[in-house]
Order: C-alpha cells, then sequence, then structure tokens
C-alpha cells in the first residue's frame, strides 16, 4: 500500500518519527529489534524524512524509540506466556506492529487511536479476526465495551510515549475505569520523573514547538499505588538497564542512557490490579 504525500504538520506524519527512529536504530541493532514493518512503511511512504532525521536519526534518539518497541513486546510477550487466551490493548497504537512479533494464535489484541490515526494506521496494516482496531479516544468509555476478555483472564493495557500529554487527574481516572471495567489486568506505560519533565519542556519549547508541552510525570511507584486500591502492585522499570553497557554504543550515549536510569529520569511503570 502506499502513504500518499504527507505534509510536516500532519497526525500522520507525527505517527512517522518513532516509527523512523526503529527502522534506524533496528537496522544497526536487529539483536534488539528488528521492525520490519518500520523498515516497510518508510520506504513506501512518499514523505521527506530529512528533518525527522535531524533528531531521530541519531544514536541515542534511534534508540531510544527501538527499545521502548522492544521493551513493550517483552511485557506482552510475558503476559501472554502467562495467559496465552487473554487480551491485550495497545493504547495509542498509531503504526505499532508488536501484534505481529509477539502473537501466538490465541490472543485477543485491540490497537487504539483516534480516528484519523487508525485511518491511516490501516493503510499499511489491515485488522484481522484476533487483531481488531478501535478508532476512539482513549477518553470515550465505550472503547471498554468493545474489548472482550475470555472468561478468568486478565487484560493487559499497554501505553508507549503517550501519557506524558495528558494531566494527572485524566490519566487516574483513565485507570480508575479501566479497573472497573475488568476485575483483573496489568498496565505498563513509559513515563518520565517531574524533572525529566522539565527538561524535555524546555528543550520542546526551545525548539519552537509551544503545543506539545508534557503534563503527567512519576517520581515514585508510591504515586501510582495510590491511584486506586484496587492496585496490588506498581513498580518502576529502568528505560535502558543492561543496554546502557552495551560496548556497540558511543560514550556519550552510554552516559545519558546510565544517567537517565540513575536519575530516573525516563523509566517503565508496571501496574497490576
Amino acid at each position: 500500500m502506499n502513504g500518499g504525500n504527507l505534509q510536516n504538520d500532519t497526525v500522520q506524519s507525527t505517527m512517522l518519527i518513532p516509527l523512523y527512529g526503529r527502522m534506524i536504530a533496528g537496522r544497526r541493532f536487529p539483536d534488539i529489534l528488528r521492525d520490519t514493518a518500520a523498515e516497510r512503511i518508510c520506504e513506501s511512504v512518499r514523505y521527506d524524512f530529512s528533518g525527522i532525521s535531524k533528531t531521530y536519526g541519531g544514536e541515542y534518539a534511534s534508540l531510544t524509540c527501538l527499545i521502548r518497541a522492544a521493551r513493550m513486546d517483552d511485557c506482552a510477550r510475558a503476559f501472554i506466556a502467562a495467559h496465552p487466551d487473554g487480551a491485550v490493548v495497545n493504547l495509542g497504537a498509531g503504526l505499532d506492529d508488536t501484534f505481529s512479533r509477539v502473537d501466538n494464535g490465541h490472543v485477543r489484541w485491540y490497537n487504539l487511536d483516534l480516528p484519523d490515526a487508525i485511518a491511516y494506521r490501516e493503510r499499511f496494516m489491515a485488522p484481522s479476526g484476533r487483531c481488531r482496531n478501535i478508532a476512539k479516544s482513549m477518553f470515550d468509555d465505550s472503547w471498554l465495551d468493545e474489548v472482550e476478555t475470555p472468561a478468568g483472564n486478565p487484560i493487559l493495557i499497554l501505553a508507549a510515549g503517550l501519557f506524558f500529554y495528558f494531566d494527572h487527574a485524566q490519566i487516574r481516572g483513565l485507570f480508575r475505569k479501566i479497573s472497573d471495567r475488568f476485575p483483573c489486568g496489568e498496565l505498563f506505560f513509559e513515563t518520565c520523573s517531574e524533572s525529566g519533565t522539565k527538561i524535555a519542556n524546555r528543550m520542546v519549547r526551545k525548539a519552537g514547538n509551544s503545543g506539545a508541552e508534557m503534563k503527567f510525570w512519576v517520581n515514585r511507584a508510591e504515586e501510582v499505588r495510590a491511584w486506586s486500591p484496587q492496585i496490588k502492585e506498581a513498580v518502576c522499570l529502568p528505560y535502558f538497564g543492561a543496554r546502557a553497557k552495551d560496548k556497540r554504543l558511543s560514550k556519550f550515549t552510554r552516559l545519558i542512557m546510565r544517567g537517565g536510569d540513575f536519575l530516573q529520569r525516563t523509566k517503565f511503570v508496571r501496574v497490576t490490579w
């Protein structure tokens, strides 16, 4: 399929940013993740990637995109191994192709995103019987009724690069609605600390973009556990972990990664209820 011509300020162009990062880093580090869908889409779409390349073509930025996807894959694989007939909802799915990499032949998978994002996604990735697309906002409660979980099986909610742009009350409210609708499950999401968010916002403003301010952060797991009495466990996990010691990377990249993990400025959070 061909995505057609795109303008730099469209929703579709925003969806291509992490895709491009995964393509670049995946070709260099296929042992982490080789995203063949990202390669196929980037090669087929008529789009000038020079602007994206300036920011996301470098080693650290592209690796961040790739490692994010790899961590989401790992989380999904572990969940599916423990619950082969469970259900997974990928919030803000964009052009992510995690399902094809982790599918066990039984899991029910739902990619949720805004209608224009899902429409663009379907130019490249057609839904199937067990992999459905839901064209709605995550704050539109009606999507909860479209997700089917076989009796006795929990649900996994994935959120990569999404929660940053909403305020704390919105994310807490979203979690409560999910946990009220589904009696047991896991939430795995990417976030920053408050200090990391401030740094990122300064960089965004410096770049002249005042419309993408990050509002949500997590400093400690205790903050998340306070969201609901239904939560059994909430843990913060380092973003890069052992990959920060990879000798194939430049010293500068390794330093940034180790610093980010040590200060917990970037992290993943796993919540079970």
